[in-house]
């Protein structure tokens, strides 16, 4: 029988708390404003919270294609030719995701074999350094100084 210490990922265990959570404990405490991350300070549109709860309302709730929405994927591959001069196939070079730490853990994933030397530049967001190793990537960290 294995104790619980044992049983716990040894990339994951004994990661300290982030700072996005540090800083929403130190506001929760002190009743302050969060700085630390973006949290909206307002619901957003009208319209498009109907438009959302219209969705979940009447069915349009089942889970999406791994990659996404073909209508989301075509959307934003038609906003990045507009906007940034890309072409893009929405089928084969857009994928949605359900936010920015997904995304880099899935190319991290994707890319890093494992032995691979893996350069970070410090400060490094944290989630890269477990994200590495996990995929059996060694971090090599560069500190940024001006």
């Amino acid at each position: 029988m294995t104790t619980k210490s044992s049983s716990l990922n040894k990339v994951f265990a004994d990661l300290p708390v982030t700072i996005f959570e540090a800083m929403s404990q130190a506001a929760r405490d002190n009743n302050a404003i969060n700085l630390g991350q973006g949290f909206p300070d307002d619901p957003g549109p009208e319209d498009i919270r109907r438009a959302a709860a219209d969705a979940s309302l009447n069915g349009y709730n089942q889970y999406p294609s791994m990659m996404g929405l073909p209508e989301l994927r075509q959307a934003i591959a038609t906003h990045y030719g507009h906007w940034h001069g890309l072409k893009l196939d929405p089928m084969s070079e857009v994928m949605v995701t359900s936010g920015g730490t997904e995304a880099v853990t899935s190319a991290i994933l994707a890319v890093v074999q494992p032995g691979d030397e893996v350069v970070c530049f410090q400060p490094v967001y944290d989630s890269y350094l477990p994200i590495i190793r996990q995929a059996g990537g060694i971090p090599r960290l560069v500190r940024l100084e001006p």
